[in-house]
């Protein structure tokens, strides 16, 4: 088993193009990962903020979900998609 965040990276890596939000992440990888402590919201944030300030994946949009709070996709281009590959095996 891949760490959380490895597997993040591969989740955005085998789908170059599209977008996921943090809670697209999350129940994505659910199955394997749910029970994780760092699988808290704050902890994937961060994560995936991380990932996209060291350029492995990048914003592509914002909107604002029911409640009025903002939620961020990420997607990965195939450039950023090579980067995650040649460091993380599947």
């Amino acid at each position: 088993m891949k760490p959380l965040f490895f597997a993040m990276l591969k989740l955005y890596a085998k789908n170059v193009g599209k977008e996921y939000s943090r809670v697209d992440v999350q129940e994505a990888l659910k199955a394997t990962y749910g029970g994780f402590k760092a699988f808290k919201d704050k902890d994937m944030d961060a994560a995936l903020m991380t990932a996209c300030s060291n350029g492995i994946i990048h914003e592509a949009r914002y909107e604002l979900d029911a409640a009025g709070k903002l939620v961020i996709y990420y997607s990965c281009t195939q450039d950023e998609a090579d980067v995650i590959d040649s460091y993380i095996a599947d």
